[in-house]
């Protein structure tokens, strides 16, 4: 076991300036009813794993990924959901929460088909441990579509910059509030997200009215400006929690795993805790967010970009409808995902994976 791995980890938890309980008890309530978003999030997060799976396997001679995270496929309201559901919690505040897919030499292998997962001894062997997750958005169009929307942001910013240093606007301004006329005269288009003033409202005359008009069109680019502008690896706080005591058990180093449907992204854990340690990082790299997504769980929102571009392409896979009857006989209607194909880059994954740097 690395002992120095979890000690790191270990102290990088503790340090944290997020409330990170490391002993937390998983005491959630039993679901009675799956969703139709449900089934089909788990249908893509499944997609996604077979992806980096096959990856991995398809195209590295040295190394060997193995399923091992919780592959059932009961849902709320199957018989025997209960006992599966008891079954899981218990483990988790036994060891952790366990990573999708391990990593290991496939020298370390001998029968990689009668691996017995449950054996401490065996999954401390593994030189990584994986959690795959899944996203809805294809990278590199969500990128395009950001760079078009900052750039007409900044370029409305821009525009209304010289209207309003212009006369007899820009006198008026310098008038009423001497402050936000220099706030805006010495902005440029690299600053203008730093901007922040109250909107006026003046109406004593035309060119007032006007003014204050074109004040508040400033506002609504900055605050555009202002939006979150990255895709994102989004561990919950519980989650962080653990993730640790897994690696506490088994001292295996951990990396999230982002797929996108055109690429996948990958991070290591101690890297996840290193930025969101720094506050300095905060609305730069990271966010820290609640939201209904997430059950109104703390959540940290990590730029994607952060990470290494471990999947140059993936290949779309087919899509298809496919129902549910649960026991009333009520049909839930969801999506399924077949094929695909992910291009592993061998480099990103010796480095930041295998960590098999020459």
């Amino acid at each position: 076991m690395d002992e120095t791995y979890r000690d790191t980890i270990a102290n990088l938890i503790a340090e944290s300036p997020f409330d990170i309980d490391t002993e937390m008890e998983v005491k959630g309530r039993l679901p009675t009813l799956a969703s139709s978003e449900f089934l089909t999030n788990k249908e893509q997060g499944d997609w996604a794993e077979e992806i980096v799976y096959n990856a991995i396997n398809q195209n590295s001679s040295e190394y060997r990924a193995v399923k091992y995270g919780r592959d059932d496929s009961l849902s709320a309201g199957d018989p025997g959901f209960a006992e599966f559901f008891e079954a899981y919690q218990a483990e988790l505040n036994d060891i952790g929460k366990r990573p999708d897919l391990l990593v290991f030499r496939r020298a370390d292998l001998p029968d990689a088909d009668n691996l017995d997962l449950d054996n401490p001894e065996i999954v401390r062997t593994a030189i990584a441990a994986i959690e795959v997750r899944s996203s809805s958005f294809l990278a590199t169009r969500y990128a395009e579509f950001i760079n078009d929307r900052t750039g007409q942001a900044e370029a409305e910013c821009s525009r209304l910059q010289s209207l309003i240093m212009e006369e007899p606007y820009s006198g008026e301004l310098l008038s009423k509030s001497p402050p936000l006329h220099k706030l805006i005269a010495e902005a440029t288009v690299d600053t203008f997200r730093e901007l922040d003033f109250r909107a006026r409202s003046w109406s004593s005359s035309q060119t007032l009215l006007e003014l204050s008009g074109y004040l508040r069109e400033l506002k609504a680019q900055i605050r555009t400006l202002h939006k979150r502008d990255y895709l994102s690896i989004t561990p919950k706080l519980e989650d962080i929690a653990l993730v640790n005591r897994w690696i506490q058990h088994f001292g295996v180093p951990h990396y999230y795993l982002q797929v996108f449907f055109d690429k996948a992204y990958v991070i290591p854990f101690k890297e996840i805790l290193e930025l969101t340690s720094s506050p300095e990082n905060e609305d730069v790299v990271f966010s820290v967010e609640r939201d209904v997504k997430n059950q109104g769980k703390t959540t940290i929102k990590i730029n994607v970009q952060v990470g290494r571009e471990v999947l140059s392409r993936i290949d779309m896979p087919a899509h298809q409808s496919a129902l549910k009857e649960l026991g009333r006989g009520r049909l839930l209607f969801y999506v399924t995902f077949q094929g695909g194909q992910g291009y592993l880059d061998p480099e990103v994954f010796a480095q930041e994976i295998a960590n098999d740097t020459p």
